[in-house]
């Protein structure tokens, strides 16, 4: 589920409503798996590569590894996904982005003086992320899960 589109400005939450502008582009089409929990408590994150997607869109694509990211201290995984598998030179432009952006979230927290490390943990196996994660049941959350981004 697409809440990011390539190159969008704007986060938006589940009911579309815009909730952050970013003073720079997203590289990468940003949303989340709608069947599963992160470990932070929302939507699991997932990183889609490709051409540009809709806001809002669904696709189905393979999930080729995560990367987990620590914002003040707390560890969320992000799966990487494609309809193919990801050359090298995708998964260190995908690492090379969350390296910046934890520094730039780092920077965000001290000025906002929330503690708590940041940092990009790297890359990690799907079944490594997966087992970190909980599936939605029926008994689970009974509205929309804010997905951060």
């Amino acid at each position: 589920m697409i809440e990011v589109p390539r190159g969008s400005f704007l986060k938006r939450d589940l009911s579309g409503r815009i909730s952050f502008v970013s003073p720079l582009p997203c590289p990468f089409n940003y949303g989340a798996v709608p069947t599963h929990l992160g470990m932070e408590g929302d939507l699991l994150d997932a990183l889609v590569l490709g051409p540009r997607l809709r806001f809002g869109s669904h696709t189905r694509v393979s999930a080729w590894g995560a990367v987990t990211l620590t914002d003040r201290g707390m560890s969320d995984d992000k799966l990487i996904c494609s309809d193919r598998r990801p050359t090298p030179a995708d998964i260190q432009a995908v690492l090379r982005f969350f390296r910046f952006y934890a520094r730039c979230k780092g920077l965000l927290n001290r000025w906002r003086r929330r503690p708590g490390r940041n940092a990009c943990e790297g890359w990690c196996s799907v079944q490594a992320a997966l087992a970190r994660a909980r599936p939605l049941t029926e008994a689970g959350p009974s509205r929309p899960v804010p997905v951060p981004f």
